[in-house]
C-alpha cells in the first residue's frame, strides 16, 4: 500500500518518525493539504469513523495518508470525508511510551497498515526504529481484534473493552 505523509516539518528533525520513513523511502510527502482528500484514507484523531478493513480498497487505490504535526491545534487540519480514527492504541516510542492514542506518525501509519491487513509493511515501517516491533507486541491483542472487525461500528465497540 502506497503510504503518504501532509509534514508540517515541526518536530526535530534527527528524531521525526515521518522524515525517516520519507527519506528511507516508504512513505512520499504530500505538498498540499487538499491532497489528504483528493482520494485513499488519511488517518485523523477528528475522522467520525474509525479506519476497518473495510476501506481496504479504497486504501489499495489511493493510498494511506497521514498529517505529521503537533495535534495541539486541531483547527489547521483539514477536515475530508475520508479521513478515519485510529482506535485505542497504545504508544511504544520513547517520547509517549505507555499513552494512549499518542503515537507517532510511524505507528499512526502502521497500526492503519495492520488493521487494514497489511502485517508485513506495518512490520517493515516499524523495523526502521529500535522499539518498532515493540509498538506491535504492546498493541498485540487490541490489533488482532481490530483487523477481524467487519467495519467502523465492530471497530468502535471493540475499542469499549480498552477504554
Amino acid at each position: 500500500m502506497e503510504l503518504y505523509i501532509y509534514m508540517f516539518k515541526e518536530c526535530d528533525p534527527h528524531r521525526c518518525t515521518a522524515r525517516k520513513l520519507v527519506d528511507k523511502g516508504h512513505a512520499s510527502p504530500l505538498q498540499h493539504s487538499w491532497q489528504l482528500g483528493s482520494n485513499g484514507i488519511y488517518l485523523t484523531p477528528m475522522a467520525e469513523k474509525a479506519l476497518s478493513r473495510e476501506d481496504r480498497s479504497v486504501v489499495e487505490e489511493g493510498g494511506l495518508k497521514a498529517v505529521d504535526c503537533t495535534w495541539s491545534d486541531e483547527s489547521r487540519i483539514p477536515k475530508h470525508q475520508n479521513g478515519r480514527a485510529l482506535p485505542y492504541l497504545v504508544a511504544a516510542n520513547p517520547v509517549n511510551y505507555g499513552k494512549p492514542f499518542r503515537l507517532t506518525t510511524v505507528e499512526a501509519l502502521a497500526a492503519g497498515l495492520y488493521i487494514l491487513g497489511n502485517k508485513e509493511q506495518a512490520r517493515s515501517i516499524l523495523s526502521l526504529f529500535k522499539w518498532g516491533e515493540h509498538f506491535l507486541e504492546l498493541n498485540a491483542e487490541p490489533l488482532n481484534r481490530y483487523v477481524e472487525a467487519e467495519n467502523s461500528k465492530e471497530v468502535v465497540r471493540i475499542q469499549q473493552d480498552y477504554l
